[in-house]
């Protein structure tokens, strides 16, 4: 089934249709999303990482869990499928689709999914309506950066058990940069954008192309997710780099996202969720910069493409004692564009063996010849 997910769109498989060796699954994603090619010309993909997904749906083991959910990252211009991140826009499709599969039974109303994501094993529970037992993706919620309305889907967060600074430290020191590293569902290394010679109001298509930005940024989410636990960081797509100015439309925070070398459009579900719990830890980068509501634990953070609130809350104890998340809710929508069969390009044919000259490679910001449902 091809979904949007908020402000992503994707190929959403039931688990039990796709390869169970991982090996074999990501050379059959590539070959149906039409990598590595720019323009992804042979396959589904929108020639763009955001368009460019994939969500894998099981029945869950987990009793805390109604569904499994696996996302992957596939390369546009690269043969490369990696699952070392999580993606709160295809997140939002992963309810309705579980009900279209028949996974879980539809309230008659509306219907809460739980879902385990497998990226990070941590839980969102989506709630969306379904009134006489079918999936409803009309309605009048309107999210930046999608044209029109639709249902809304609203997705809680539970607490989860990494730390929201996973440095330890409000503040660290990174390649010459003061920068603030959070946690609330996705890595996040918040940077101050006047402290790396830019506004934070440019274009994503300006930012790319400041070779000079470009190479202060990868210096610092290299030597960022080590200091965050995430280890080499070189062939992943987190860290990502969120560079911080002041507002401009009323909201706390204008943002430019890096994931991790294309700009955002907009900014992404986890991502904008870090960015707001880490807006409310005194003594962050964003002290000076954002503009945090006093009496509401809604969050607008601004983006090339318009706004995404967050409703998020940090608790702050005694001296010492780590900040705490209490909550973290959004509200974004879905939409099935298309179900039906995919046929891959056959395997052992390459861009590569059809084009004289190849594209040049761009890092992510990503064997029969059955077709896959």
């Amino acid at each position: 089934m091809l979904m949007r997910g908020g402000t992503s769109k994707g190929a959403y498989f039931l688990a039990e249709d796709l390869p169970a060796d991982p090996a074999d699954r990501d050379d059959l994603l590539l070959r149906v999303m039409g990598s590595p090619d720019p323009r992804q010309i042979d396959g589904l993909g929108g020639a763009h990482p955001l368009t460019s997904k994939v969500g894998v749906v099981s029945v869950s083991a987990d009793p805390e869990a109604d569904v499994d959910y696996l996302f992957l990252q596939v390369a546009v211009d690269r043969p490369e499928v990696t699952d070392r991140q999580n993606c709160g826009n295809i997140l939002a499709g992963i309810g309705p689709f579980a009900v279209e599969r028949g996974l879980v039974a539809p309230g008659d109303g509306e219907t809460s999914v739980r879902i385990r994501m497998l990226n990070t094993g941590e839980l969102a529970i989506a709630s969306f309506p379904t009134p006489g037992g079918r999936v409803d993706y009309s309605g009048t919620a309107e999210i930046s950066g999608v044209p029109g309305t639709a249902a809304p889907v609203v997705i809680e967060f539970p607490q989860g058990a990494s730390p929201l600074l996973p440095t330890g430290r409000v503040r660290d020191v990174i390649a010459g940069t003061e920068v603030t590293c959070v946690d609330n569902g996705m890595p996040v290394v918040l940077i101050p954008a006047a402290v790396l010679d830019v506004t934070g109001y440019e274009t994503p298509g300006d930012l790319e192309e400041n070779l000079v930005l470009a190479d202060r940024l990868r210096e610092i989410r290299l030597a960022a997710g080590k200091l965050m636990g995430l280890g080499e960081v070189g062939h992943t797509t987190i860290p990502k780099l969120s560079l911080l100015a002041p507002p401009r439309d009323g909201g706390a925070v204008t943002t430019r996202t890096f994931i991790p070398v294309r700009c955002h459009t907009s900014i992404g579900v986890l991502g904008a969720a870090s960015v707001a719990a880490g807006l409310l830890v005194p003594g962050g980068v964003g002290e000076g910069i954002a503009t945090v509501p006093a009496q509401s634990d809604r969050i607008r953070i601004e983006h090339p493409s318009g706004f995404l609130d967050i409703e998020t809350g940090v608790e702050v104890g005694s001296a010492g004692s780590a900040p705490v998340v209490r909550r973290t809710a959004v509200v974004r929508t879905a939409r099935k564009i298309f179900d039906g069969t995919v046929f891959p390009r056959p395997a052992g044919i390459t861009p590569r063996d059809t084009a004289p000259t190849p594209a040049p490679a761009r890092p992510l910001g990503g064997n029969d010849g059955s077709a896959a449902r």
